[in-house]
């Protein structure tokens, strides 16, 4: 073979490497891992590949992955669009693991692109209209917890299942994100106001503060402040305004079903509850499993999603409510005692952090205070001293639920980054050490 040849067959095979990263990046992207997560598991892999990590260069945002790998000659340069952005757990945990079983086990590179796409080809654990009903159960348990009756759980219930299975249909048929998540606030409203009308429920209003939660988009609020905190600001900023847009179309979709049934404003309800903590813990784990279906966790979790969810929205009312607190405090204090949890659970379920975290504390998320604040705005019409009034409540809800998110993702993140920080020394060293043996049995060759 030509000196020519082999060049040309040396930069066809880094074009390949450079591929597979991007395509394990892009999987990563996609399934709404956290920036921090998406850098490691690509410096990861690209120690797999044979990468070396003081000439690979990676650049993530939102909808954008870069990778470039350059000496004192050459320089390459390769790029890959992310568009289709949900949330897949059970991706991510398949990605960490392929990534350290790929450097134990000499994999070629095309068995590692073999089970790439596998992960990715991989059908969700629950099917759409399971992953409806644990929807609507999971606004169930939302009602459940601002204090409803079992009645109106139900009802709540019925209604988030036909907004979300709406939206679903909806975004099938390539109807914009925004403008699905609109119209099916706007029909699951519309039926929680009819149901409202039919005298069952001795709360019959709640089922309407809870009936579109299932948009709260607990999971890129969390990532925004872990990407702000791991200073990947563009891409927080990106997933913060694109949260912001979700929530206005969802008060959107709201305040114009109140209009169209000519409703006095809800949103005023109490939703402070009045039950024993037994039916917070069943509230919490029922919506934490719901989200969890939404997630797509694998299916031996939920049960352990569930306990978490459970502690979370326990320790937050104690704190809250017999402590004196606040809910600010309160839901910081139940997502740090989540996370410590956590970061001892993961080593015995063998799953990324988040994973467990984010859908224990997402019954936390502060929905129902984003569309107060929303909805005093979009309803804004200041003539006088008198209504100044709603306005201000208004802005002190979405304080309020600022702080509380800006808490909750304090409360998930800051434990998990000082353990990281205190076993990335071993976890490096680990690595190191395969990468060694990979090299002594010459299965190891690097740029």
């Amino acid at each position: 073979m030509s000196e020519v040849e082999r060049s040309e067959n040396q930069e066809l095979l880094l074009r390949r490497k450079l591929d597979l990263l991007l395509r394990t990046g892009q999987l990563l992207v996609e399934s709404a891992a956290d920036t921090n997560r998406i850098v490691r598991n690509m410096n990861r892999v690209a120690a797999f590949l044979g990468l070396p990590e003081e000439k690979l260069h990676i650049d993530v945002s939102y909808t954008m992955l870069m990778v470039n790998v350059s000496d004192e000659s050459h320089s390459y340069s390769k790029f890959q669009k992310c568009e289709k952005h949900g949330i897949n757990m059970t991706a991510i945990s398949a990605v960490s693991k392929l990534s350290w079983r790929a450097i134990e086990q000499d994999y070629s590179l095309d068995q590692y692109e073999k089970e790439l796409e596998e992960i990715k080809n991989k059908k969700r654990n629950f099917v759409p209209y399971l992953v409806a009903i644990g929807a609507g159960f999971a606004c169930g348990g939302f009602c459940k917890l601002f204090g409803c009756d079992w009645i109106a759980f139900f009802l709540a219930s019925l209604c988030a299942f036909v907004g979300f299975r709406v939206r679903a249909r909806l975004i099938e048929f390539g109807v914009n994100v925004y403008m699905s998540i609109a119209i099916s606030a706007f029909v699951a409203t519309c039926l929680a106001f009819l149901t409202s009308l039919l005298g069952w429920s001795s709360t019959p209003h709640h089922p309407m503060l809870a009936c579109a939660l299932y948009i709260v988009p607990g999971v890129p609020l969390i990532n925004f402040v872990d990407d702000m905190i791991d200073n990947y600001i563009m891409v927080g900023v990106t997933r913060a305004i694109n949260t912001l847009l979700m929530v206005s179309a969802m008060a959107f979709g709201i305040v114009l079903a109140l209009k169209v049934a000519n409703v006095a404003d809800f949103t005023t309800l109490s939703i402070v509850p009045h039950s024993s903590y037994f039916v917070y813990a069943i509230a919490a784990a029922i919506s934490a499993m719901g989200f969890s279906m939404i997630f797509n966790i694998p299916r031996r979790l939920l049960w352990v999603v569930a306990i978490g969810g459970a502690i979370a929205v326990c320790v937050r009312n104690y704190v809250n409510f017999e402590l004196g607190l606040g809910v600010v405090v309160g839901s910081f204090s139940g997502a740090l005692v989540v996370s410590l949890i956590a970061i001892k659970a993961v080593h015995w379920f063998h799953v990324p952090n988040h994973v467990l975290t984010i859908p224990s504390v997402i019954p936390m998320i502060p929905g129902v205070l984003m569309y107060r604040m929303l909805f005093g705005l979009i309803n804004i019409n200041v003539q006088s001293i008198e209504q100044v009034t709603p306005l201000i409540k208004a802005l002190e809800s979405g304080i309020t639920s600022a702080m509380v998110i800006l808490c909750i993702s304090l409360g998930v993140a800051v434990p998990n980054i000082f353990a990281r920080r205190y076993i990335a020394q071993d976890r490096r060293k680990f690595l190191e050490q395969e990468l060694k043996k990979r090299k002594e049995r010459g299965k190891f060759i690097e740029w």
